[in-house]
């Protein structure tokens, strides 16, 4: 297997859609719609888990914050206003490039750099707390991915994983759905064969050290317009886990 996890095809791709990222009529439509319910569960289960304040204006100051495939900053940026110390990581310069243009413009500090999550890890970086959204669907070499990831983590850390299950239900709706038939995305934006069950995700967690606690589904209502949690983890789901103090 390579040494490396990332995908130049996959890198291309993003990097064709940079700037996009904030549109929210774009081509990233879908993860602005998304990103409500993905920001929710973060600040929930952190504040629970940290013994946050609820009702501080900057509940997360003092927290160090990686996103890993960080693209334009969709996340990095409400993490910053939450007041966390945030560092964006994407291998698309491009993606970067956008990110810390958008982040200049909104006056917040955020460490964006075009590496990997296999560097950090090799150059002996942790964080409280590591995002790993939307973005092992997207890599080669999973194995050596995850477990960069969970080297990323601190002890009591925690990590936060989102993606699709690899279901027949999850290539009806997130590709011939949302790319072939509504458009939300690019046809080519996924590959299904790259999709991972939550048992294999669980599994590549804890050989690297970490518990999972949680899984939980995400489910779009199309007559709200919206994406909720749910206990159906067919197609969309995040998974939280912690690692030993």
């Amino acid at each position: 297997m390579p040494d490396t996890t990332i995908n130049d095809e996959e890198v291309a791709k993003f990097s064709a859609m940079a700037e996009e990222w904030w549109n929210p009529n774009g081509k990233f439509k879908p993860i602005h719609k998304f990103n409500p319910v993905r920001l929710a569960y973060i600040r929930e289960r952190a504040i629970a888990h940290f013994g946050l304040s609820d009702t501080a204006r900057a509940p997360f100051e003092g927290l160090k914050i990686l996103d890993i495939g960080c693209g334009g900053g969709l996340l990095c940026e409400p993490m910053a206003r939450l007041g966390a110390q945030v560092t964006g990581v994407d291998p698309a310069e491009r993606n970067v490039a956008i990110a810390r243009l958008h982040a200049a413009q909104s006056g917040l500090e955020i460490d964006y750099r075009s590496t990997t999550a296999e560097a950090l890890a090799a150059a002996g970086e942790q964080f409280d707390i590591v995002l790993n959204m939307e973005v092992v669907e997207h890599v080669d070499n999973v194995p050596l991915y995850m477990k960069s990831c969970g080297d990323l983590v601190k002890p009591g850390g925690l990590q936060f994983v989102a993606t699709l299950n690899r279901t027949l239900r999850a290539y009806a709706l997130a590709i011939v759905g949302a790319e072939h038939v509504l458009r939300w995305l690019p046809k080519g934006t996924h590959e299904w064969k790259k999709f991972i069950t939550p048992e294999e995700l669980t599994a590549l967690i804890q050989r690297n050290g970490m518990r999972v606690t949680e899984k939980t589904g995400v489910v779009y209502h199309p007559l709200e317009d919206s994406w909720k949690r749910s206990r159906d983890l067919g197609v969309n789901y995040m998974v939280l886990a912690e690692k030993p103090a």
